[in-house]
């Protein structure tokens, strides 16, 4: 399929320019809005059932476009006591607060909470259109949303927020090509969900399943023997969007910074709220609560991220702090592993990297393809390219 530059007329719209064929509709116009419910957590009964039930939380660090469940499912007797309803696959799932703009396609039937407005399309538009239409408009919905603590795009305005639709068969194409970028994003994503499982699976084998006490030619030795522990120095608000280098905060998520202090090859380490372990090559940049681990040998840091990850758990639980969690410099340094005499650990740590190696590969294509999708998707939903 080949995609031109603008062709045809635009005319003025109430909206704005948009292209001679297309039409302006609301979104009560082209779909059913379904708000949802929670129902009462005291009654145990209403849980725990065969019906999947999404709430905001399901989709705050959730990529993919379909989605089929998220933690908790409802019972048939939560479903009709309260006010969630079912919603029929292909419809779009929107928060409308707490916070407003998460986005989703049902992939099957299941249910929502009171954070949700659910749009089931008609004739008039097809369902990927319509989530990439809102994708597109995120700011719009968070814009007519209203609220001082929390904000929330309440039923009546969303049904009458007005945007440009072409006909059917251009929507169509329309989301052909950018499935085509996203089928791929989603693809590399789950092959390197795939490899981190393959490459944890072989750790356990190679250096957890071997029995009680040392192997022979193996010893007790300390995280600190091995690794360099540094700790970032900046503070959070240094993020930019458009930010050249990455900069590692506690997040899961990795944000951007216009400097950086580090060019190694290093783990990071989140030393307070939500515990996790990232690998990064290169020059990045540092939060003042990220552990930066640097191996003396840099052939040993795919060997040492699927070791910190395994070991999360035993590392972090003497955490302190009662309110926001935190590890001390000194726990991570003293950790202490069962580790394999130098030769055979060097032998063994050369599968890790090449995983790594190729994971890497896939993540930066995959960055690529999402930067090229978010400078078409404007540019397509304007009519500013056609199809």
């Amino acid at each position: 399929m080949s995609m031109s530059s603008t062709r045809g007329k635009f005319k003025e719209t109430e909206i704005g320019f948009i292209p001679e064929e297309w039409n302006v509709f609301s979104i009560e116009m082209v779909s059913a809005v379904i708000g949802g419910g929670t129902p009462s957590t005291s009654n145990t009964n209403n849980f725990n059932g065969p019906i999947p039930w999404i709430t905001p939380r399901d989709l705050s660090s959730y990529l993919d476009r379909y989605i089929s469940r998220g933690e908790r499912n409802i019972s048939e007797e939560g479903l009709n006591s309260s006010n969630a309803k079912l919603i029929s696959a292909n419809s779009v799932l929107l928060t409308t607060r707490a916070p407003v703009g998460y986005l989703a396609i049902a992939s099957n039937e299941l249910t929502t909470n009171q954070g949700f407005h659910s749009l089931i399309p008609n004739e008039k538009t097809d369902s990927l259109f319509l989530f990439y239409l809102l994708k597109n408009n995120v700011q719009t919905l968070i814009d007519n949303a209203s609220g001082s603590t929390f904000r929330e795009l309440n039923s009546k305005t969303l049904r009458s927020l007005k945007f440009a639709f072409p006909e059917i068969k251009e929507q169509k194409k329309i989301t052909e090509i950018l499935s085509s970028l996203d089928d791929k994003i989603e693809l590399n994503r789950k092959i390197n969900k795939n490899l981190e499982e393959i490459a944890s699976a072989i750790f356990k084998k190679w250096f957890i399943d071997i029995g009680d006490g040392l192997p022979e030619g193996w010893m007790l030795a300390k995280l600190s023997d091995y690794l360099s522990i540094k700790t970032g120095k900046k503070d959070v608000n240094i993020s930019t969007q458009e930010g050249q280098y990455p900069f590692f905060t506690c997040s899961k998520d990795r944000q951007h910074a216009d400097c950086y202090s580090f060019d190694v090859s290093a783990l990071l380490l989140a030393g307070n709220g939500d515990f996790n372990i990232k690998w990064y090559e290169g020059k990045f940049e540092a939060y003042q609560r990220t552990y930066v681990l640097i191996p003396h040998k840099k052939e040993l840091l795919g060997f040492f991220y699927y070791l910190i990850k395994y070991f999360l758990n035993e590392i972090t639980a003497g955490h302190r702090g009662s309110v926001i969690k935190f590890l001390t410099k000194g726990m991570v340094e003293n950790f202490q592993i069962r580790i394999p005499d130098n030769q055979l650990l060097t032998e063994k740590a050369k599968i890790f990297n090449k995983i790594n190696q190729t994971i890497s590969f896939y993540k930066n294509e995959t960055q690529h393809l999402v930067m090229v999708r978010n400078l078409l998707l404007p540019k397509i939903m304007c009519g500013k390219i056609r199809l």
